[in-house]
């Protein structure tokens, strides 16, 4: 076959694929019109940040001012503050709550019991569906210095009740525990679909090879795992910037503040509450590249593992 004849051949087949792949196409519009709109195009609006921007003026109307509010922020004293809760916090998440959805991905895969299994998933994977105005109101029921449940033993055993929400120390525990709570059984959906694909049989042949459970954990599972781990890892060292607005929102107050303010807090207050636009949105663009440098740097150290994502 000639030069010709193979690339219509080649042709042919590209179209023939494209036509088998069409209603795959129709079932990705809605995430792909989700991601412009809501992803996408609102990025034109990071122009504020470069801008004196008023509601009269407008985005394109308003003045610009080039790095003005970039030199405000790196010389308002709070930054470098906010910039500290941020990064702690987010670090905190990560290096304390990230083995707990693999732990659970492990534990429940070992369950043989179909409905202890489900049960289990179900009560693990429950808390995600919660709002967070719903779990820090669960929190602070359960710390409370005056009601609390937990403050009710400690008087009984200490004599005095101790301000859990109130000590920098303590309301980090917290926070870092509640969304551990929140969000572990989820995380661990992904681990199980891995964990899921392992043939059954490398156990089998493990355990008539004498190896017992946790040496099967160590040399079957977790590598079947390893490189969703590598990835869900760079992933999170990428959104290190990002503490979530709303479980910070309903958990901090005032007197834990020095630890509490974090980027999407402070822009909530000073861009919706003080009418800041052009300064919060400064910030926020700081916040993105940082995590896009973050995200490189992480993804450059697991290609050295093999496990990078591109």
């Amino acid at each position: 076959m000639d030069m010709d004849g193979m690339e219509r051949t080649r042709r042919r087949f590209d179209i023939a694929r494209l036509k088998m792949n069409v209603p795959l196409f129709i079932m990705f519009t809605p995430i792909i019109a989700y991601f412009l709109v809501f992803r996408y195009f609102p990025m034109a609006g990071l122009a504020i940040a470069f801008k004196n921007y008023n509601f009269t003026d407008g985005i394109w109307g308003s003045p610009w001012v080039g790095l003005d509010h970039f030199e405000m922020l790196f010389t308002y004293p709070l930054t470098l503050n906010i910039l500290r809760n941020t990064f702690v916090l987010s670090a905190l998440q990560i290096v304390v709550g990230f083995p707990f959805p693999i732990l659970i991905a492990l534990m429940i895969h070992e369950v043989r019991a179909r409905w202890f299994k489900k049960t289990v998933q179900t009560a693990v994977f429950l808390p995600h569906f919660l709002n967070w105005v719903i779990v820090g109101g669960i929190v602070v029921t359960i710390f409370s210095q005056e009601t609390g449940a937990v403050n009710y033993i400690v008087q009984r055993l200490f004599g005095e009740p101790y301000a859990f929400l109130y000590h920098t120390g303590s309301w980090m525990s917290i926070f870092v525990g509640a969304g551990i709570w929140k969000g572990a059984g989820w995380g661990s959906i992904i681990y199980l679909a891995a964990l899921s694909g392992v043939d059954q049989a490398l156990y089998e042949a493990a355990g008539l090879d004498g190896a017992n459970k946790w040496r099967q954990l160590w040399h079957i599972s977790l590598p079947a795992i390893r490189p969703v781990i590598f990835i869900l890892m760079i992933l999170s060292i990428g959104n290190i910037m990002e503490v979530g607005f709303d479980q910070v929102y309903v958990l901090q107050n005032s007197v834990v503040s020095s630890v509490s303010e974090v980027i999407s807090t402070w822009s909530y207050k000073s861009g919706i509450n003080g009418g800041q636009f052009s300064l919060a949105t400064a910030l926020g663009l700081f916040e993105s590249l940082l995590g896009l440098i973050l995200v490189l740097t992480a993804n450059s150290i697991a290609r050295r593992f093999g496990h990078g994502l591109w």
